[in-house]
C-alpha cells in the first residue's frame, strides 16, 4: 500500500499530469475535481476519482477523515487573470476560501506537506524577469487570490507547523489543456480556432511577452517535491526560461498546426504586458529534466489536439462587473444572457 495523498483539480491539465507522475512514483492518489473546467478521462484509472468540489467543506472533511493524507497537492483554481477582474466573488470563494477549507483539514489531520501551485500573477507588472525574492504586487484578483493563500499557508506553518511547497507557475500548455475556455491558455485558443476555421485572436498589439511552459517540463518537479525536505516552506517559480511575444506563438502554434497564420487583432485589454520568470532556485533544490522547446512542446500538444479535435467555448455565465470588460468577452456575455433569458 503507497503513501496516499490528495490531488485537487486532479481532472484540468496539470493536475492530470501530476497525478500520473505521482502513481509513476509510487503513491496512492485520491483525485479529487467537480468538471468544472477538466474532465473525467484526463483521470489516471489507478487513482481514485471523487468527483466533487473543494468548496464543499463537508466533502473535505469527509475525505481527509476517511483516507488519511500524508500529502497533498491543490492544483484546482479558476486561472483565468484577465477575467477575475469581473468574478471578483466567484474568484475569491473559489481560489482563496476553498484553499482555505483544504488547509483547515490539512492541519487538523497533520498532513506532512501541502503543495500548493500558486501563480507568477502575484508578482504584477514591470518586475522581470520575476524572483522569488521580489515583493509581490498582483495587479489582479487572481493574483490576489494566490498571493493570499501563499500568506495563509506561511502563517499556518507558524502557527501549527505545517509544512508546504509553493510553485508559480506560468503559461504552461500541452496535452489536456482544455481548450475550450476562451478567457485563458493562449495556445489552446489558438489550437481550438484553428480547427474550427478561425483566425487567432490577439489583444492588442501583440508585443506583449511571456515564457511558454510545456507541461512535462513542470509536473514532475510538482510531484517529486515533498521528496526533498530541504524545499519545505519555500517558494519557486517554474516553467520555461525564453520569453516569446504572443505574435511569435501565433506563428509558432500555425506551423505546428499546418496551416498559414490568420491573425485577427482585438483591442488592448488591461493585463500585465511583460511577465516571466527566473529558475535559478527551483534547478538549486531540485533535479529538473531537460526542458523541451517551444516547438518540441507545441508538436506534442499538437497531435493531441488533433486527435481530440476542436470543442465548443462556453461564455462565462456568471459576470459579477460587466464595466470596463473587453468588447469581445462583453458581446459574448450579453448574447448568452439573452439565450438564458
Amino acid at each position: 500500500m503507497g503513501t496516499k495523498v490528495l490531488v485537487t483539480g486532479a481532472a484540468g491539465f496539470i493536475g492530470s499530469h501530476v497525478v500520473d507522475d505521482l502513481i509513476e512514483l509510487g503513491y496512492q492518489v485520491v483525485a479529487l475535481d467537480d468538471l468544472s473546467g477538466g474532465y473525467e478521462i484526463n483521470v489516471n484509472k489507478k487513482a481514485e476519482f471523487v468527483v466533487g468540489s473543494v468548496t464543499d467543506v463537508e466533502l473535505i472533511n469527509r475525505l481527509f477523515d476517511q483516507h488519511k493524507f500524508e500529502y497533498v497537492y491543490h492544483l484546482a483554481a479558476y486561472a483565468a487573470e484577465g477575467l477575475s477582474h469581473f468574478i471578483r466573488r466567484f474568484n475569491y470563494e473559489t481560489n482563496l476560501i476553498a484553499s482555505i477549507n483544504l488547509i483547515n483539514a490539512s492541519v487538523l489531520h497533520n498532513v506532512k506537506c501541502f503543495v500548493f501551485t500558486s501563480s507568477i500573477a502575484v508578482y504584477g507588472a514591470n518586475q522581470v524577469p520575476m524572483t522569488e525574492d521580489m515583493t509581490p504586487s498582483p495587479e489582479d484578483p487572481y493574483g490576489v487570490s494566490k498571493l493570499a493563500v501563499e500568506l495563509d499557508l506561511r502563517a499556518a506553518h507558524h502557527m501549527f507547523g505545517l509544512n508546504y511547497i509553493v510553485f508559480r507557475p506560468h503559461n504552461v500548455y500541452g496535452e489536456r489543456q482544455n481548450i475550450a475556455d476562451r478567457y485563458r491558455n493562449v495556445v489552446g485558443i489558438f489550437m481550438n480556432q484553428i480547427l474550427k476555421g478561425e483566425p487567432m485572436t490577439i489583444f492588442g498589439d501583440g508585443e506583449q511577452t511571456r515564457a511558454f511552459s510545456y507541461v512535462k517540463d513542470v509536473s514532475p518537479i510538482i510531484a517529486r517535491s515533498v521528496q526533498f525536505p530541504h524545499a519545505y516552506n519555500q517558494v519557486f517559480n517554474i516553467g520555461a526560461d525564453i520569453p516569446y511575444t504572443v505574435n511569435y506563438l501565433a506563428q509558432c502554434v500555425a506551423d505546428a498546426m499546418g496551416v498559414e497564420p490568420k491573425v485577427q487583432h482585438l483591442p488592448a485589454r488591461n493585463e500585465v504586458v511583460h511577465a516571466y520568470s527566473s529558475h535559478e532556485k527551483v534547478k538549486e533544490y531540485f533535479d529538473t529534466p531537460a526542458h523541451y522547446s517551444l516547438p518540441e512542446g507545441l508538436a506534442r500538444m499538437t497531435a493531441w489536439v488533433k486527435e481530440f479535435g476542436a470543442r465548443a467555448t462556453p461564455v462565462f455565465q456568471n459576470i459579477e462587473v460587466a464595466k470596463n470588460m473587453p468588447p469581445s468577452w462583453a458581446q459574448a456575455a450579453a448574447e448568452a444572457a439573452k439565450v438564458k433569458a
